[in-house]
Parts: structure tokens; sequence; C-alpha cells
């Protein structure tokens, strides 16, 4: 079985400074990533949520770390965008909470359960591409449900216009992130392996 970036962030007195340095490095190194995807953004005129690459780091993240350390780094980034860095994708006029619990806010706040619900499903399966496929699949539908729900009682539209605003417009896009995470982090264990 191949190493994988899965060290529990506990509070047990076997978890050396070590560890948690290592932890903490690959905390704000995911939160980074997700920070970086967020840059590269598509606004669409019919709906204030944008197309950005936000999910596909949420995707990544699930896929190679341990549950805790997955969700623990999406709340870092959270955490980091509540304070006001620039880590969330560019709206107008606005940063930090208002951010967080404006018209994008069921997606971000979402991050943290899709990346620990993909890291789960992932470790119970064979870790082949389908598997990986499967388990990146049902994280994004979890951030697409909720950042759905959060539309609806933000503008307050009826729920099939939501949709069209809020899930529809991204399913291709998003069934590539899945591809292309799924694929990245296959290959990734593979090349581990025939390294070891």
């Amino acid at each position: 079985m191949s190493k994988e970036l899965s060290i529990p962030i506990t509070a047990s007195p076997a978890a050396t400074p070590a560890t948690w340095l290592r932890n903490g490095g690959i905390v704000l190194c995911g939160s980074a990533l997700a920070a970086a995807c967020a840059h590269v953004v598509l606004p669409l005129y019919f709906t204030p949520v944008p197309l950005s690459l936000q999910p596909l780091a949420v995707l990544l993240l699930g896929l190679l770390l341990s549950p805790r350390l997955a969700a623990a780094t999406m709340v870092t980034y959270l955490a980091e965008g509540a304070m006001g860095l620039p880590v969330f994708a560019p709206a107008a006029g606005s940063l930090g909470l208002a951010q967080l619990f404006g018209p994008t806010g069921g997606y971000l706040m979402a991050y943290p359960l899709a990346a620990a619900l993909i890291s789960i499903l992932w470790r119970r399966t064979r870790r082949d591409y389908v598997s990986a496929l499967l388990a990146a699949a049902a994280g994004d539908l979890l951030i697409l449900g909720c950042g759905a729900l959060w539309l609806v009682l933000w503008i307050r539209v009826p729920a099939p216009s939501v949709l069209a605003m809020s899930v529809l417009p991204f399913l291709p896009g998003d069934a590539l992130k899945i591809a292309v995470a799924a694929g990245m982090v296959v290959g990734f264990l593979r090349l581990r392996r025939h390294a070891a």
C-alpha cells in the first residue's frame, strides 16, 4: 500500500513536534493551493457565482489528505478569508466575512465537509481511477448542493431558477475538474509506488 499524506491531527501524547510541524506545513500549503485556484476566475453575467478552480483544490486535497487534515486545511482557508486575506475568488467590494456570507458562502462553507467526505470515501475503496472519480463526484455534489441551498436563502428565488444559476452552469466544468483531480492523484500514487 502506498504512503500518503494521511497523518491525522491529534492531541495524543504520541504526536511529536515534528508531526505538528509537518501537519501545519501541509495545512498552509493546502490553503495556499485553494487561494491560488480561487483567483483563476471567469465571471458569469447571469449569476453572482463565478466559475473558478477552487473546487479542483478541494477535490485534490480530499483525495490526497486524511479526512481530518483535509477538513483542517479547508477550515484554515476559510479562517484566512474571514480575516480579510485575499484568498477567496475576487468579488466586487467584498472581503472577509462579507464575502463568506455573500452569494458564494454556501459553496465556501461546504469545502471542509466535502474534503473530509472525499477523503473518507476514497480511503474505503481500492484506490483506482473510478473510485477516485466517484469520491470526488460525491464531494463536488455536496459543494453544489450547499451552494444552491445557500443561494435559495440568499436571493429568495424559486428553486428551479436557483438551479439554473448555481448548479447547471457548473456541471460541465466540474465534471472536468473531477476527472483531472482523479487522474492527477491516481497518477501520483502510481509514481510513488514505482519510486518506492
